[in-house]
């Protein structure tokens, strides 16, 4: 190890990089270039990792949303264009006979209506639910609670609101907990406020009233606008929704081939695609960045080799006054571990104030979904040293040349 602190030895480095800046620089410009591609699309990659996981944080991501349409195909005495409604029959079939299979069920009912308090007022979305739903699509509650089983069981007149519905329809710092709103000219006692969620968001501004209620309120019997089914772990949630959409066409005597008649969304295999790609773009990163970091590598081999061409005469004279081929061979490897040493640390600073740079411009940009784009300290060690060792094999090639070189040959070269 003496010679990692022998100044002659970094004189000599110094002034081979001295001699031939421009080469020397390309070169550096070649690997830092590659981890520097690496670092950021890395980077990337996680950022937008991150933001998916939020966008679809509060939601149990294994979810298939159901429907109905209209029907395209004739069946059993009924005309095409058939319109039919899900009901709760609907979801107690569904409960027995998929009852390992599913893990929450959901059935809702939704309108838009005008809601008032005192002066204020506002047309929103009236959402008729079960407190199910609070475990399917999380709420983050400002102000006392959601819906619960007494809400339903004694069909109480009671809502939970979003928070801009709370700004619009109540005074600043006004405590909303008790008060009254109305809602198709009914009277609904506030019982929770609940904060817009930055995540996936099928209901927009709600006001949530208990699915009994809302039954009674609208008189819409036994009918279900549509219903959410979260899967139990471990349950092939594409198989699932097939066997479902299959009992409900049976149900609704609607031809089994019939693609309109139900409309659903496969949440499970929606982020499957997604996850899919992320795991597609990260191979890809690595590809991209190891290629460019090999390359940048090979690169500095190549320069050395026109080093040692160019020093031949010089190595010669120090071969013959007394330098061991073991000296010059260790010269030769230090001075490619130096480059690589150099610009894989500049890479990874310029790679790492691009992302700082990145998340600066869009941490609050909620269009972009890309959150905290950074790299593991871990990963950006082990690109490090691979680059290092890869450095130094790289240089063993110039190195072996120099020290084959015979002192009398060396010196008769011009």
């Amino acid at each position: 190890m003496k010679f990692l602190f022998d100044s002659d030895s970094w004189q000599e480095i110094y002034g081979s990089i001295r001699k031939n800046k421009l080469r020397t620089g390309i070169t550096i410009i070649g690997v830092l270039w590659g981890i520097f591609l690496l670092v950021v699309l890395l980077g990337a990659a996680r950022g937008m990792e991150n933001g998916f996981n939020k966008l679809f944080g509060d939601f149990a991501t294994n979810s298939v949303f159901v429907w109905t349409q209209s029907t395209d195909t004739p069946f059993k005495g009924f005309q095409k264009g058939r319109q039919f409604s899900l009901t709760m029959n609907d979801i107690e079939v569904l409960k027995s006979e998929y009852s390992k299979e599913i893990k929450l069920l959901a059935p809702r009912n939704q309108t838009s209506n005008l809601i008032i308090k005192d002066f204020q007022s506002g047309t929103f979305q009236v959402s008729g639910d079960y407190p199910v739903l609070d475990q399917i699509q999380k709420k983050k509650l400002i102000y006392g609670r959601f819906l619960n089983e007494n809400d339903i069981l004694s069909i109480a007149k009671v809502a939970v609101i979003s928070e801009d519905m709370y700004k619009q329809l109540f005074e600043i710092d006004e405590n909303p907990i008790g008060q009254y709103i109305k809602i198709n000219s009914i009277g609904y006692k506030v019982v929770g406020v609940y904060e817009p969620s930055n995540t996936v968001n099928f209901d927009g501004d709600c006001a949530y009233i208990p699915f009994s209620t809302f039954k009674k309120v609208y008189n819409t019997a036994n009918k279900v606008d549509w219903m959410m089914i979260t899967a139990n772990e471990g349950t092939n949630i594409e198989q699932m929704e097939k066997d479902i959409l299959l009992t409900l066409k049976g149900l609704h005597k609607v031809h089994p081939d019939d693609e309109r008649a139900f409309g659903s969304v496969n949440l499970g295999k929606e982020i499957g695609k997604v996850t899919g790609f992320l795991t597609g773009m990260q191979f890809l990163t690595w590809f991209v960045g190891i290629a460019t970091l090999i390359a940048g590598v090979f690169a500095i081999g190549n320069i050395l080799l026109i080093t040692v061409k160019e020093r031949t005469k010089e190595i010669g004279i120090r071969r013959a006054i007394g330098a061991t081929p073991k000296s010059i061979r260790q010269q030769i490897i230090l001075e490619s571990v130096f480059l690589t040493t150099v610009a894989g640390m500049l890479g990874i600073i310029f790679g790492s104030l691009i992302l700082f740079f990145i998340d600066a411009a869009v941490s609050n940009n909620d269009d972009i979904p890309l959150i905290n784009p950074t790299v593991n300290i871990p990963i950006i060690l082990i690109a490090f040293v691979t680059l290092i060792v890869l450095g130094t094999l790289i240089g063993l090639i110039p190195a072996h040349i120099a020290t084959v070189v015979k002192p009398i040959e060396a010196l008769r070269e011009e």
